[in-house]
Formats: C-alpha cells, sequence, structure tokens
C-alpha cells in the first residue's frame, strides 16, 4: 500500500512553469506524474533553486532541449507519500532533490558511488530520459515531483531552506572536486569566477582551512569575496599582479563558462598544482602544452558528486553552518531572473518560492 496524506489527492497532474521554444517566454503549463510505486518518495516542492544549465536548456543552447521543457534541479521540499517498500522517509521529512533521478545502478561506476558518472548515462532531473529511454523527466519548476528513493536526499532544517536548495547543483560541484583532490588546511587555492558556482568554492574551501584567492575581471567584486571567506583578491586584467602570482597555488577552481585562456592560470599553479574546471566554455580552448609539462601540472575536470557524496555535503555544510547567498523571487519573475542572471545581476543565486505557482 501507499501512505497517503489525509486529503488522498491525487498528484498526478501538477502545476508548473515551461518552455515551449527556444524563443519564447516560460509561461504556466501542467504535467502528469507517475503516481508513487513502492520505491518512489512524492515530493511538495517548496523552493527550486535556478541554475544557469537551466537558461541554457530552456533556449537550446546546448542543441539537446525536448519542448515543453520543465527546469530545475535544486529541489528542497517535504515528503508527501511514500511507496510501501520506503524505509527511509516518511511523510513530512524534509528531502532534496538534485542533478539526476535514476541511474542503471549496475556499471562500477553507480556501484562505487558515482551515479554521476553513470556508463550507461544517469538519468538527469529534466530534459532527460528516464532508465526506460523513453520517459522525458521534468524538473524542480514544479509543485511536486515523484523521485526513487535512493536519489532523494536528507535536508538538515537547521538551515534556511531557501537557501539549502542550490548547494543540490551548486554545493555539490564545488564540493566534490575539493574533496577528491584532497584540498586541505594551508593549501593555497583559488577560485575564477564570482558567481553561483565561485562564491560556494570560497566558503567551502575557506572552512576546510585553505587559503583561498578570488581572481576576478571585476574590481568591485572584492568586497563579497573578503565577505564570503577569501583571503585574497587579485585582478586577472592586472599584468604584474598576475606575474607575481606565478608558481603560487596548490589548486585554481575555475567555475567560468565564458571563452577564456586557460594558459594564463596555469601559470599560477606549483609545481603538482591541479586546475580543476567547472565551467564548460561553448568552443574548444588551446592548452599549450609547456604549461603542463614544465610544472607536472594537471588541467582536470569535475561533475557534481553521487549520492553519497551529496548527502556528506549537505550534512557538512549544516555543521559549519554553510549555505547560498540568494536572492527569493516568485515563479512569475522566472524570465526576468533568467535575463538577470546572464547579467550578472544576481548575487549569488535565484530561488523559486513554489508556494508563488500554487497561488497563482
Amino acid at each position: 500500500m501507499l501512505y497517503l496524506l489525509k486529503h488522498k489527492k491525487s498528484m498526478s497532474t501538477v502545476n508548473a512553469y515551461a518552455a515551449q521554444s527556444a524563443d519564447t517566454p516560460l509561461a504556466p503549463f501542467q504535467l502528469n506524474r507517475r503516481e508513487p510505486g513502492p520505491q518512489d518518495v512524492e515530493i511538495e516542492i517548496l523552493y527550486c533553486g535556478v541554475c544557469h544549465s537551466d537558461i541554457h536548456t530552456a533556449r537550446n543552447e546546448w542543441g539537446a532541449t525536448m519542448y515543453p521543457s520543465v527546469p530545475g534541479h535544486e529541489i528542497v521540499g517535504k515528503v508527501t507519500r511514500v511507496g510501501n517498500e520506503v524505509g527511509k522517509y516518511k511523510i513530512g521529512d524534509t528531502v532534496g532533490v538534485g542533478c539526476f533521478v535514476d541511474s542503471c545502478r549496475e556499471c562500477n561506476n553507480c556501484k562505487t558511488d558515482n551515479e554521476q558518472y553513470c556508463e550507461n548515462g544517469n538519468s538527469q532531473t529534466y530534459n532527460a530520459l528516464g532508465q526506460d529511454k523513453k520517459t522525458i523527466t521534468y524538473g524542480g519548476y514544479s509543485t511536486h515531483i515523484v523521485v526513487t528513493e535512493h536519489f532523494v536526499l536528507s535536508i538538515p532544517e537547521n538551515l534556511p531552506l531557501e537557501k539549502v536548495a542550490p548547494l543540490l547543483c551548486a554545493g555539490i560541484t564545488t564540493y566534490s572536486p575539493i574533496k577528491h583532490w584532497g584540498v586541505k588546511a594551508g593549501d593555497k587555492l583559488a577560485v575564477v569566477g564570482l558567481g553561483g558556482l565561485g562564491h560556494m568554492a570560497v566558503k567551502i574551501a575557506a572552512s576546510m582551512g585553505a587559503e583561498v584567492t578570488m581572481l576576478s575581471r571585476s574590481p568591485a567584486k572584492e568586497k563579497d569575496a573578503t565577505r564570503l571567506g577569501a583571503h585574497h583578491f587579485a585582478l586577472t586584467t592586472n599584468d604584474e599582479s598576475m606575474a607575481n602570482m606565478a608558481n603560487s597555488f596548490n589548486f585554481i577552481i575555475d567555475t567560468v563558462s565564458a571563452t577564456h585562456d586557460y594558459n594564463e592560470y596555469l601559470a599560477l599553479l606549483k609545481t603538482d598544482g591541479v586546475m580543476i574546471l567547472l565551467g564548460a566554455p561553448p568552443k574548444p580552448s588551446e592548452v599549450q602544452a609547456v604549461q603542463l609539462i614544465f610544472g607536472r601540472r594537471s588541467l582536470v575536470g569535475s561533475l557534481v558528486g553521487g549520492i553519497k557524496e551529496t548527502q556528506e555535503m549537505l550534512d557538512y555544510c549544516a555543521e559549519h553552518n554553510i549555505t547560498s547567498d540568494v536572492e527569493v523571487i516568485n515563479i512569475d519573475q522566472i524570465n526576468e531572473a533568467y535575463e538577470r542572471t546572464l547579467s550578472g545581476d544576481v548575487h549569488y543565486r535565484f530561488v523559486i518560492d513554489m508556494a508563488s505557482l500554487k497561488n497563482s
């Protein structure tokens, strides 16, 4: 049997906001959610963060959008129904959903808690196919979502939920490489780009004892970088400053998705230094081999974390009182929020109060 709320309201049809094409604004939409199966958790969405990936997808900038598209993969909400085989969650629990909602669970990566690198293709939270390779996924710009228990996360309730939502993408995207490459107290780490990802990289790395330098093109970012925990600030447009930082850092976390020169940052790494790419520029970047060879430097990339690591990140952030800096909006402000995100007018993540969708 399914454990239901007293009103037993069917949630098969839910309200949402969707993009119907690449050049039309997001607008109200209704979609069908599956009835919860034995291992499923149904979630009433309270908050959903707005990621730059949402904009890329809504506007088909990556060329693979399946319309209508309902974005959103930074989801926090309350459990409303659970299947009879669900053992971890109960009605009323505060839970989250991140960037993917399923995977094959059989490949080596899935079995080692790296579902984000599922060899058979995981199912992204939106604009993807479920593991049946037929069902299109719809994301968190909606009132409810149904997700298999394994891919649901426990949300610590000692933090403001609207500020927790972006941790499900921006938080884990920065936490995962910091943990994987073993950043530790005393390491010198630079962050390139102070946006949704960059501000979380500064907070998390500083909390782990790293000496953090913010690298930016904008002098206006210095005050915020310091507030967020950066120990130093340097302008990448200042040639003298860049020259003085040569061979300075153990790690560089590059969050920039615009086309830029990797070589000028590689030169800032110490011997055996690692530059970690989190942003994905639209065009291929030329890397000079000598920047890697003369210094035994590494240029690497990282995606989000697996479910186990994402839960670890949430628990870590709860313990250290780390959240995202957010601006809460109503769902009918989403198109304006997209434009403001593209112009850099957000510090540092928009989060939708989904009550505004239920009440609209």
